[in-house]
């Protein structure tokens, strides 16, 4: 796996090609957008759809914890998608995970999704937070573009770009590092994208899942 090295605020932050972020200076990685139980709030509502999305991303967590060693995990908004998200079965799997990693503080920047879905467990030990939440020069937030002193890291907008020739196109998540912020791919499954362009002074990476790449 090959991440992208980026500077900003004074600090160096490594795009990571599964769709997170990770900051060694505080032994912390950065996602969004995970949205445990999505895919049962749909089963819920009569949609066939996959199942094991939850474990999925647990499975990613535990990866990326285990490569970087983190300490801490910050999670910037839409932990759960919905109501549903509280089902037994996500609650439990939830609940084991962190009983694989008692250790590692958590914290969540809470989303629009999670307004919705009510807060987690008390029994995952997260510390909740709302935006902007201010982590030495960065501003932790779940929105892009909220007015806060520091550079922001940001979710929400489950940004992907579209790399195309005459013949074919192809969407990849990508990381939008701009002058004021940088905004985070959706790191959970079936999620879906919203296709972006780049602004004056955006820089955008794309991720192909085992390599994160500059474009433009």
């Amino acid at each position: 796996m090959t991440h992208a090295t980026i500077q900003v605020a004074g600090e160096t932050l490594l795009l990571l090609p599964e769709k997170a972020v990770y900051w060694p200076a505080q032994r912390m990685l950065i996602v969004a957008d995970i949205h445990f139980g999505k895919a049962a709030a749909f089963r819920s509502l009569g949609v066939p759809v996959p199942r094991g999305t939850t474990s999925e991303n647990l499975a990613g967590l535990d990866a990326l914890v285990a490569q970087h060693d983190a300490r801490h995990v910050a999670f910037l908004g839409d932990f759960l998608h919905a109501r549903a998200a509280h089902a037994s079965s996500t609650q439990l799997a939830m609940l084991a995970w962190r009983g694989r990693h008692p250790d590692l503080a958590l914290t969540l920047v809470r989303g629009n999704h999670d307004l919705h879905a009510g807060d987690p467990s008390d029994a995952l030990g997260i510390e909740l937070v709302d935006e902007p939440h201010a982590i030495g020069p960065f501003a932790f937030c779940h929105h892009p573009g909220v007015d806060a002193a520091g550079y922001g890291l940001a979710g929400h907008v489950h940004p992907v770009y579209v790399l195309a020739t005459r013949f074919d196109a192809l969407r990849l998540p990508c990381f939008v590092v701009g002058t004021q912020g940088l905004l985070l791919p959706s790191f959970g499954s079936f999620t879906g994208g919203h296709a972006v362009k780049p602004g004056p002074g955006d820089r955008i990476y794309v991720t192909s899942g085992d390599m994160v790449h500059g474009v433009g």
